[in-house]
């Protein structure tokens, strides 16, 4: 795969693997020896960008990514997040807390458990509106000159915040939500981006499975699985959502690919720093999601897709009320 260049010249693999499901969220963890093999058969494969995050567990996703990947450091770019209260137990609240001294406290704690001496990237998983973006960034120049961290970078920022984070430290990249049926990044934040060189990593590139083709509104989703809360995953609304389906089997089929590989290829076609991470816990699924960077839509498929997509609007919000801080600015 030929790699992306994110800000700051960090160069990754144009495809990254996210890894909270893993270990939370999308049912039953993986069994650890199962979930090294995954993750070092993506290396083998070519993918050197992993997404994990101090609260994926909590501290469960980074001690297994620490674990798999420790042999293989040099070949990697590792990013996780701070800025949730954790506990020193792992008791982990919904609470935002990026005063200087928890990343400091959270630094030291994901540097241990990923095994390593330095963080490729490091996020501020959401805006902490308590604490003065110049402070966070601030912290993260001191982490940078200290060697701890090497980039920087931000989860759902609203644009005020990210041009108020890279007047004090260079923003690497952009970690939000963007794919077929969520496009919101392209009104204000893409054009942004661009201006400031800042490269962006789309979160749920498949809508969280939806845009796979794999997911029937009559799927019913465990305790253990938080599509089970989510309001655009209810049974109606996924009925609603299937015409961004349909629209996505129409052009696999006419380029003899599957709906994943069109769904992300057309995320990369959008800009050529943008570099999505799809989750999964299965190595046929990794190598499907890979195949996708050499699927180069042409310009008038672009151009059908865009006409398909006018007034088609995703229904059901991304999160129910209680998590409306996972969206936050």
């Amino acid at each position: 795969m030929k790699p992306r260049t994110l800000g700051q010249g960090l160069e990754v693999s144009p495809i990254g693997l996210g890894c909270m499901g893993i270990t939370m969220s999308l049912g039953p963890p993986m069994r650890r020896d199962d979930a090294v093999r995954l993750i070092r058969a993506a290396v083998d494969r070519g993918i050197t960008l992993f997404d994990t995050a101090e609260i994926y567990g909590p501290f469960a996703n980074e001690d297994l990514l620490g674990e798999a990947l420790a042999p293989i450091r040099d070949q990697v770019v590792i990013a996780t997040k701070f800025g949730f209260h954790v506990g020193e137990e792992g008791g982990y609240s919904r609470q935002l807390d990026s005063r200087p001294a928890r990343i400091r406290t959270s630094v030291e704690g994901s540097l241990r458990r990923l095994r390593t001496d330095c963080i490729d990237l490091y996020y501020q998983h959401r805006v902490d509106p308590k604490v003065p973006m110049e402070d966070v960034a601030g912290t993260i120049k001191d982490l940078v000159a200290e060697g701890k961290v090497k980039h920087f970078g931000l989860c759902e920022a609203s644009v005020e915040s990210i041009r108020r984070a890279h007047a004090i430290h260079p923003v690497t990249a952009l970690q939000s939500e963007y794919s077929l049926w969520y496009r919101e990044p392209e009104v204000e934040v893409l054009p942004l981006l661009d201006e400031l060189g800042i490269g962006f990593v789309p979160f749920a590139p498949l809508g969280k499975g939806f845009l796979t083709g794999t997911v029937a509104p009559g799927d019913i989703f465990g305790a253990d699985d938080f599509r089970s809360t989510q309001p655009r995953f209810s049974a109606e609304n996924m009925r609603a959502n299937s015409v961004f389906v349909d629209l996505i089997r129409n052009v696999a089929a006419q380029r003899n690919a599957t709906p994943a590989q069109v769904a992300l290829a057309w995320l990369m076609a959008q800009r050529p720093w943008i570099v999505p991470i799809p989750g999964t816990t299965k190595i046929t699924r990794i190598e499907e999601n890979i195949a996708s960077a050499n699927l180069n839509l042409a310009a008038d498929e672009l151009m059908e897709i865009d006409k398909a997509l006018v007034g088609m609007e995703a229904q059901g919000d991304r999160y129910p009320a209680s998590h409306m801080a996972l969206s936050g600015r």
